[in-house]
């Protein structure tokens, strides 16, 4: 219970920082937008690179092997926007916790800046994705819990890598290293804190969900379309906010782990918790 309290204090001070720059919402919205573009042309190339065939009447449609290559490529353009954006918030909210005053053209503009390590990072985290994604797959209910296992023990390595590329000008190697490096002194609550982000989510989509289930249930047409547009507009912005505020909880935890100072909003948290050295 002292964990997920500390997380609960986490992400009031998290939301705090948020609500001085509400423009940081923006970056998720951004985000989802683009990757909606890049979804959008693949689904058309899918369709356009289609071929039918007739017979006995029957006109069946085949899918050309080689969009398998669009598609992959597709996947890390995915990931690249997810990480600049990722990287984006972080600058920003970099820029408030020392200090300063940020737009959405100056979180951006210093995520240009770090795309020679934003770049090549999603494309290393993307591949690992596809590859773990292959595999399960392609598993037994055994492998499917052993590659879930291995997806959840990159996610906890891989915390801290954007920060580091974002604010120390890292590589993507070197910010791996680094945020490994974090790990391997900071586990503990760093893990519990995640989970308790995940949890926070899982109970802001419940109102949402049980609107949606009472409206579809009324068995009308127009409740079902209302309850239905509701509901996906409140996880919408659920995921908005939960995306920014774990961005800010991840540079507070970095600023914190790499100088030993809490950060500028985060005086009174329990980031000496969250990070206990081992």
């Amino acid at each position: 219970m002292g964990r997920l309290a500390n997380t609960w204090s986490l992400a009031k001070l998290s939301w705090s920082v948020l609500k001085k720059d509400r423009e940081l919402l923006w970056m998720p919205v951004l985000s989802f937008l683009v990757s909606a573009v890049v979804i959008a042309i693949a689904i058309a190339l899918t369709f356009l690179t289609l071929s039918t065939t007739s017979s006995h009447g029957q006109t069946t449609m085949e899918f050309n092997p080689a969009m398998i290559v669009v598609y992959i490529a597709a996947a890390l353009v995915l990931g690249v926007v997810a990480v600049f954006f990722n990287g984006a918030l972080v600058a920003g909210a970099h820029e408030r916790l020392t200090g300063g005053d940020p737009t959405v053209r100056s979180a951006i503009g210093r995520a240009f800046a770090r795309i020679p390590g934003l770049v090549p990072w999603a494309i290393i985290t993307t591949t690992v994705g596809l590859i773990l994604q292959a595999l399960r797959d392609r598993a037994g209910w055994l492998g499917r819990i052993v590659t879930s296992l291995l997806e959840m023990a990159w996610d906890v390595v891989t915390f801290l890598t954007v920060p580091a590329i974002v604010i120390d000008d890292l590589g993507a190697i070197a910010g791996l290293k680094q945020s490994a490096s974090l790990l391997r002194r900071t586990w503990g609550e760093n893990i519990a804190a995640r989970v308790g982000f995940g949890l926070l989510g899982f109970v802001l989509i419940i109102p949402a969900a049980i609107v949606a289930g009472l409206f579809i249930a009324s068995g009308w047409q127009l409740l079902m379309a209302i309850g239905i547009i509701v509901a996906a507009a409140w996880v919408a912005v659920v995921m908005v906010v939960l995306t920014a505020l774990n961005a800010i909880f991840q540079t507070a935890l970095y600023l914190y782990a790499t100088t030993g100072t809490a950060p500028s909003g985060f005086e009174q948290a329990p980031l000496a918790q969250t990070f206990v050295h081992k």
